[in-house]
């Protein structure tokens, strides 16, 4: 079974660029021709609809970007109907070809941990079956352990929360332990995992959520971690930049995915888009926001172009 690591650097290399599209399907966002006679929508109509949605934006960015991101919040809100619409467009986007990263930011102890690792990174006779998922490092070492035994026997990845995007993670973040802070503490840990799983193209299958909001932190641990592989949240919508991130990549121009999730998905309500589409032609706004994200990432990113 092929590395996740491996898996997701030819993606990158294929496509030629590490963006990453976030499905975060809100109802009050979506374009109008999808809601029509669903003005009061219950939560099974809701779920079809965010499938519908999260379909269409997957036709789109299959041929341009490696992976995408469900966020399972926003299909778990909407109860059973929601989880059954999160499979659907799993499946659907590996069937397109794409890796699939779910934002899930699990974790538990013991065997809730192998569980919650098995349903979502398990093979095709359990869960959701994404190529990677989000977990949370805070239960501790322990806590990671069966994701990362999970993840080698089925071929998956992680991302374990570092340096996360919002304001408020500096709280417990950025608190000195023994005279660094706490995340710096984490990432050493993650970076040993990274090393002992790693592939041929150098990184881990375990590697680490590091938001675009704090740069100078970004490019910090990029130098400490280099058998880690970045997911980088925050650009776009949360304020990130294509120069903010530079610091994520390798002289390969690998080593980091860059997530956007609203810029892209909710482009036909952007000032810049909505006057050439507006929400009829919801999804050549969604190609035409996903290229100028890839054409600013390669003119501030040399060695990804």
């Amino acid at each position: 079974m092929e590395h996740f690591a491996d898996r997701l650097s030819a993606a990158v290399r294929r496509c030629g660029n590490p963006v990453l599209v976030g499905l975060d399907p809100r109802w009050e966002q979506l374009p109008a021709p999808l809601l029509r006679g669903h003005d009061v929508a219950g939560t099974t109509e809701r779920a079809a609809v965010y499938a519908e949605f999260c379909r269409g934006v997957i036709d789109v960015v299959a041929s341009l970007v490696p992976a995408v991101k469900p966020q399972a919040a926003f299909f778990e809100e909407l109860g059973p109907a929601g989880m059954a619409a999160l499979a659907d467009i799993v499946q659907y986007a590996r069937q397109r070809g794409l890796l699939v990263i779910l934002d899930g930011k699990r974790n538990d102890i013991g065997s809730t941990a192998t569980a919650y690792a098995a349903a979502y990174l398990g093979n095709e006779l359990q869960g959701w079956q994404s190529d990677a998922l989000t977990v949370s490092p805070y239960l501790g070492d322990d806590s990671l352990t069966p994701f990362v035994e999970t993840a080698q026997s089925c071929g998956g990845g992680l991302f374990v929360l570092v340096k996360t995007s919002n304001p408020g993670g500096r709280t417990f973040q950025d608190l000195v332990c023994d005279g660094r802070p706490l995340y710096e503490h984490v990432a050493a840990h993650v970076e040993k995992l990274a090393k002992q799983t790693s592939g041929a193209c150098g990184y881990g299958l375990v590697g680490a959520v590091v938001g675009a909001t704090y740069p100078q932190q970004l490019e910090q641990l990029r130098t400490l971690m280099p058998s880690t592989w970045f997911l980088v949240p925050g650009y776009g919508a949360q304020g990130g930049a294509a120069a903010d991130v530079a610091g994520a990549f390798d002289s390969r121009g690998l080593g980091a995915i860059v997530n956007n999730s609203r810029g892209i998905i909710f482009a036909h309500a952007r000032p810049e888009y909505s006057q050439q589409f507006g929400a009829a032609r919801w999804q050549d706004a969604v190609a035409a926001a996903t290229q100028d994200m890839i054409g600013a990432l390669k003119a501030a990113i040399p060695a990804i172009s």
